[in-house]
Parts: structure tokens; C-alpha cells; sequence
């Protein structure tokens, strides 16, 4: 990884850490707030329109935002056509997700589904027509000014909703910040990359990015039944209660899984694209990623497996206990969701698409299985989860075998080198904290959660420190050295 790499790599995720590690604060505040005020059904209506919105907004960007980050040669004029059809497909998009608000609230039977699915098309406008000046942040790798303006929005937007469900707007408080965030993206963005609207569809420049954005927005589709068709069943075969359980539960699966991974993947296409025609540069830089998420990830998939009970009792409260084993299972995956969901971002980098698209293809398939097979015919959640989890296992090992046998063409075994360590010490610490689990049994949850955290982080350090994965205690010495000089002055 050369010099500069690096810089623009460690930049980049400096500034990105310090918005999304500020914001974790305050998205398990609002979530906390909102989990205590409104009840699951709440959740599970406005899940359901969440899922169904994103499958709406899949066709307003079609791999355009990706092709914009790897088509380094695009003019401004062309940029400008780019936006064009981002608007003008964004508001026939919106008006057609708005019409189709009867036909879904009717299939769900919830009358105010159709409300909610007529004010999120706000959403689904603004999403579309900042898919231009949005990306020309990454583009231009301003991952600083993409730092402040996230937080910024995350602040107003988290506070709105809270402020709106504490006036007792009930459910629509949830729909408050997506919506808000939205607009001022958009105008942040906007303000910052103003481009010049066409009456256009810009199809000569569209047919320039179309062979990168075919691929890119194949596999935005199959992912997108891969990652909600889950929520859509329950919610329709089971039950909005249940639903709002599953979702709870699999947004704090989720959570982890944002705040490290997203603070590294957005990084990484508009850094290592610059590399695309240099495989071995490409292989080197993503395997020393890969290391970290790993030695990030699988520890911390077991830490939360052992707190679960904890974690969503603390954030949530009582009401959410159906939860807590769904949770569970579903920690399993983390590990391995943290480092395949930087593979993405490698594909587009080396410009290898095709290979992003046969991989959501294949997972797709597995998921949809497991997903059919826990709702008809186990019927419980903690089923869909089991099979979900088993499912994201087969599609961690096909990503990593189709990335190292057609894209990059060498052994997979160097990338198995990488997270052979970081599964030793995960083991470990389970099994140090399986029979903790026991001892611990009916202790305060603060107290537990602290306990299992420490002890599972002394056991992190030491094997690090033992294994010379990282000197911490030479950190630490010149830490006090150069703390000591500092006095001295």
C-alpha cells in the first residue's frame, strides 16, 4: 500500500469515524426515546413502509452513483445530463410510489400505510435528486465536509423525531427524520455542487457509464430482495407485532455493522479506484482491511452474542424481551457481515461488476430460501433468524472464492491467512464468557454488560499484545513519553 494510499485511506476514514462514532450516541438515544414511547406495531407499519420505499429508490439511482466514483472522465455538461435524469426519473418515480400507496396499504390492510407511503415520497424526490451532488463529495474524496454535514443532519433529524413523538405524533415521528434528512442532504449537497438542470435524459452519456451501471444496478436489485424480503412476509404472513420485534432486533444487528463498516467501505471505492488497473496494489491494500474488520468483527459478533439480553433491555426497555433471542442469533453473523460488506466496494474498484452482480445473484438465492423456509414452514422468528444467519454464512465463503478466482485470479488462501487469527481469538473469548453467562445469571444488566465488555477486552488486548499483532504496551510507553515531555516544557 503505497504512502499515499494510505493517507488518503486514513483520512478518509478519520473523518468519517468522527461523525459516525459522535452519531452512535445520539441514534441509540432517539432509538431509545422512540423504542419507550411508541409500541412494535408502530415499528412494523413504518418498517414495511421503509422496505418498500427503498425498492422504489433502487430505480432512481440504477448504479448511476457508483459509476460516477469510477468514470473519472466524466464533463461537467455530462455530469449535468447525469442530474437531469436523476430528477426527472425521481419525480415520476415518487408519483408512481404515491399512486401505489392504496394497492400497498390495501395488501397490508393498514389505512395508514397509505399515509405514511404518500409522505415518504418527499423521500424518494430528494434521495433521486441528490444522487449527483452527493456523490461528487466521494468522487472528489471530501470525506471531511461528508463528516460534518452527516452529523449535522443526523443531530436535526434525530432530534425532530424525538420532539415529534414526545407531542405525540405517534408513528409518524419515525417517518420525520428520514424525510427532514432527505431535504437537507439535498440542499446541503446541492449548495456545495450546484448542477444545471436539462430538459434531458442525457442517454448519450448514460450509454458511456452503462456497461458499470448495468451490473451495479442488477445487483442493487437482487440485494435488495436478498436483505428485506424478510420484513416484507412477516410483516404480511405474520404479524405487524412480530415484525416490529424482527425489525428491532435486526436493526441492532445492524448497528455495529454501520458504524465500523461504513466508516471504511465509503472510503475505499474512491480511493482504491485509482488503482484499478493495478490488481496486486488492490489485493494488498484490501487484505490489511480485511485483518482489521476481522480482528474488529468476529470478537465482537461473540461479545454481543453473550449481551444480548443486555444490550436491548438497556437501549429499548422491557417491552422489547421477545426480541432479545432473535438478537441472539442474529449477533452471529456480524462478524462476517463486517467484512463481506467491504467486498463491494472492491468490485467496483478493480471495475469488476459482473462478478458484484453473480455474487448477489447466488446470495440472493440462499437467502430467499432460508427466508421462505423460516416464516412457512419453522413459522418462528428465532427460525428466520437461524436460517438467515446460516445463509449469510454460505454467502461470505462464495463472495471470497468468486473475488479471489475471477477478479483478482489467485489463491484464496491468502485471504483465509487474514482471518485465521482473528477466529482464534474469538473462540477464546467465548469460551471464557459461556460459563460467565451462568455465574452472572440475575445480576444487574449494567453491571453484567461492563463485566462481559471488560473481560472480553482484556482478553483482546492480551492476545493482540502476546502475538505481536500490535505492540500496545510500546503505544502506550510512548503515549506517556510524550506525555511526560509535555510536563516537563
Amino acid at each position: 500500500m503505497t504512502s499515499n494510499i494510505k493517507q488518503q485511506l486514513f483520512s478518509g476514514i478519520f473523518y468519517t469515524a468522527i461523525a459516525k462514532y459522535s452519531g452512535i450516541i445520539i441514534s441509540l438515544v432517539v432509538a431509545g426515546i422512540l423504542a419507550r414511547l411508541l409500541s412494535p406495531d408502530d415499528f412494523g407499519i413504518v418498517a414495511i413502509a421503509s422496505v418498500i420505499i427503498a425498492f422504489f429508490n433502487l430505480f432512481t439511482d440504477m448504479g448511476v452513483s457508483a459509476s460516477i466514483v469510477q468514470n473519472k472522465s466524466l464533463t461537467k455538461k455530462e455530469l449535468s445530463d447525469i442530474f437531469s435524469f436523476t430528477v426527472w426519473t425521481g419525480i415520476g418515480i415518487s408519483t408512481l410510489f404515491f399512486a401505489a400507496s392504496w394497492l400497498i396499504a390495501d395488501y397490508y390492510k393498514s389505512e395508514i400505510l397509505r399515509t405514511l407511503c404518500q409522505l415518504l415520497a418527499i423521500n424518494l424526490f430528494f434521495a433521486s435528486a441528490n444522487i449527483v451532488p452527493g456523490t461528487m463529495f466521494y468522487r472528489n474524496k471530501d470525506f471531511k465536509f461528508i463528516a460534518i454535514r452527516s452529523f449535522t443532519i443526523q443531530i436535526i433529524g434525530g432530534t425532530a423525531a424525538v420532539i415529534a413523538a414526545l407531542s405525540g405524533a405517534g408513528l409518524y415521528a419515525l417517518i420525520i427524520s428520514p424525510i427532514l434528512s432527505s431535504i437537507l442532504l439535498f440542499g446541503i449537497s446541492y449548495r456545495r455542487y450546484p448542477q444545471q438542470i436539462r430538459f434531458t435524459l442525457g442517454w448519450n452519456v448514460l450509454q458511456k457509464i452503462f456497461s458499470y451501471s448495468a451490473y451495479q444496478f442488477l445487483f442493487n436489485i437482487i440485494n435488495y430482495f436478498s436483505r428485506n424480503l424478510d420484513k416484507l412476509l412477516i410483516g404480511k404472513y405474520m404479524n405487524m407485532s412480530d415484525l416490529g420485534y424482527y425489525e428491532k432486533s435486526y436493526r441492532l444487528m445492524m448497528l455495529p455493522l454501520q458504524n465500523i463498516t461504513q466508516v471504511i467501505t465509503p472510503v475505499m471505492h474512491p480511493v482504491l479506484s485509482d488503482f484499478q488497473n493495478d490488481r496486486e496494489c488492490l489485493v494488498s491494500s484490501y487484505e490489511r482491511i480485511v485483518r482489521i474488520l476481522a480482528f474488529i468483527g468476529l470478537p465482537l459478533s461473540v461479545l454481543l452474542f453473550f449481551t444480548a439480553e443486555e444490550v436491548t433491555l438497556i437501549i429499548f426497555g422491557d417491552q422489547w424481551l421477545p426480541s432479545i433471542p432473535v438478537f441472539r442469533i442474529l449477533s452471529l453473523s456480524v462478524g462476517i457481515q463486517i467484512i463481506l460488506s467491504s467486498s463491494g466496494s472492491i468490485f467496483q474498484a478493480a471495475g469488476d461488476t459482473r462478478s458484484l452482480f453473480l455474487c448477489g445473484v447466488f446470495s440472493s438465492f440462499f437467502n430467499v430460501i432460508g427466508i421462505l423456509l423460516g416464516i412457512f414452514h419453522f413459522g418462528t422468528l428465532t427460525a428466520v433468524a437461524t436460517c438467515i444467519t446460516i445463509t449469510f454464512t454460505i454467502n461470505f465463503l462464495q463472495c471470497y472464492w468468486m473475488m479471489y478466482r475471477m477478479t483478482f485470479r489467485k489463491s484464496l488462501w491468502s485471504f483465509v491467512r487474514q482471518i485465521f487469527s482473528p477466529i482464534i481469538i474469538s473462540l477464546l473469548i467465548a469460551t471464557v464468557l459461556l460459563p460467565l453467562q451462568y455465574t452472572l445469571e440475575g445480576m444487574n444488566l449494567f453491571i453484567t454488560l461492563i463485566l462481559k465488555s471488560f473481560i472480553s477486552f482484556i482478553i483482546f488486548g492480551a492476545y493482540i499484545q502476546l502475538t505481536h499483532e500490535y505492540n500496545i504496551i510500546k503505544k502506550l510507553q510512548e503515549i506517556a513519553g510524550k506525555l511526560n515531555k509535555q510536563n516537563n516544557k
